[in-house]
């Protein structure tokens, strides 16, 4: 049977820009037919690649250090108040964002102060074990400040994560799919620091200590990175021509709509918001799933006789090695269907009574290979149907709407982990 494609994703105007093999862009810059530049040595997906691991590295750096904090908290419930604390500082920023200031200010002011942020929350932690805590349990002052650190994160999150999704939604897929292949990398190379660390330093208050101060570090050395790379490819002539579409499309609805007065505004926000529900919903169906079971069942609720506490340390890892290879699929098959996509990441609710079944059904069933199975399902589940929809979403708008479309998924993406975040103790119930 033919695949038919949604309405949803063919939205009335033409097609608002073209993608980088030299076809015209008159529907939208009125005329001009000028080939996309080249992405010389792709220069500009390694950029967009490594913003994508560089925003989750911040998350991924605190969550994968869970086990330090514990050591250090034993009787805070670190992972969970992690999630939560995260997502809510990163739910209100760009709500504020979406309603006011997407399109008035700059793009790039709100990614290099997001960047900042990152970095200033990441050295909280080497920097308080250095002068305050040093190793010593029950220090509970230390783990204030470090769950205001997490809080910090997530508002720059907030910042990065909506600035650069929208960014990429203004450019051709691939760029998109690189953002996304980028945050799947960035779990990777935790997961591979925590192997390696696990294994050479002894697990001990020192060894912890060591361990923790490698994720930071490098975490603040990437974030570094992450602002000479984007101040690069700010200037790079084919991200420079998807921005000149933009504006010349900016420009030209200015003048029919007054589009900077605030009821234009909110008009055209209920628009994009009307036309791109479907794959908000299906974002937000996601990731309740993926954080109400990821990371708090894996690292909490399981347990291995014979692994011990390297189980929840493999589970993490095959989870976010599929989580790659889910958003990397698109590069080599984009399904284009959303109705498939929607029905795909509804149908992801089935984790649930599945994972239930890990902690009381038959035996078999709470071993170690049904449970890693499952969790590398939902890396790959997670990875592909997050890729899909959030390439699809900016392509159904207008180009000048693309940005602001990007940030309106990373809302629904937010407010899933947000929920998860809060459904994940109805595990410890």
């Amino acid at each position: 049977m033919k695949e038919e494609k949604s309405p949803l994703l063919s939205p009335p105007h033409p097609p608002p820009y073209a993608e980088e093999d030299g076809r015209n862009n008159s529907s939208t810059t009125g005329g001009a037919d000028a080939a996309p530049p080249k992405d010389v040595f792709h220069f500009a997906y390694i950029v967009y690649f490594t913003l994508g691991a560089g925003f989750l590295l911040p998350w991924n750096a605190f969550i994968t250090a869970v086990d330090y904090f514990s050591y250090l908290y034993p009787a805070a419930p670190v992972d969970r108040v992690f999630s939560v604390g995260y997502m809510i500082s990163c739910l209100i920023p760009l709500l504020f964002i979406v309603g006011w200031g997407a399109h008035r200010s700059s793009v790039s002011t709100r990614i290099n102060i997001g960047l900042a942020l990152f970095t200033l929350s990441l050295l909280v932690v080497p920097v308080m074990d250095a002068v305050y805590v040093k190793g010593v349990r029950g220090r509970y002052s230390g783990y204030y400040v470090t769950v205001g650190a997490v809080v910090v994160s997530g508002a720059a999150d907030a910042l990065v994560q909506g600035g650069v999704i929208g960014a990429a939604g203004e450019m051709p897929e691939r760029y998109m799919q690189a953002v996304c292949a980028g945050t799947a990398a960035s779990g990777v190379l935790v997961s591979a620091m925590r192997i390696v660390t696990k294994a050479i330093f002894p697990q001990d208050t020192h060894g912890l200590r060591n361990s923790a101060n490698v994720y930071f570090g490098v975490s603040i050395a990437i974030m570094i990175i992450c602002i000479v790379c984007y101040n690069i490819a700010d200037r790079l002539p084919v991200v420079k021509h998807y921005k000149d579409i933009k504006l010349q499309a900016q420009k030209e609805e200015i003048n029919e709509k007054g589009l900077l007065s605030g009821k234009a505004w909110r008009s055209t926000l209920w628009d994009i918001i009307g036309r791109i529900k479907w794959f908000g919903i299906g974002i937000f169906l996601i990731y309740v799933v993926t954080l109400s079971i990821f990371p708090g069942y894996i690292t909490e609720d399981v347990h291995s006789e014979v692994l011990k506490d390297w189980y929840p340390i493999i589970l993490i890892t095959g989870y976010n090695v599929f989580d790659l290879l889910g958003k990397t699929l698109p590069a080599v098959y984009l399904l284009e269907n959303v109705n498939v996509a929607f029905a795909g990441s509804a149908a992801r609710l089935f984790f649930y009574p599945l994972f239930l079944s890990c902690l009381h059904g038959p035996h078999f069933f709470r071993t170690e290979i049904p449970v890693t199975v499952l969790t590398c399902l939902l890396g790959l589940t997670n990875g592909y149907f997050t890729a899909i929809l959030m390439i699809l979403a900016p392509k159904s708008v207008p180009i000048q709407h693309a940005e602001t479309t990007g940030i309106v998924i990373v809302v629904f993406l937010v407010l899933g982990l947000a929920v998860g975040s809060v459904v994940s103790w109805f595990w410890v119930i």
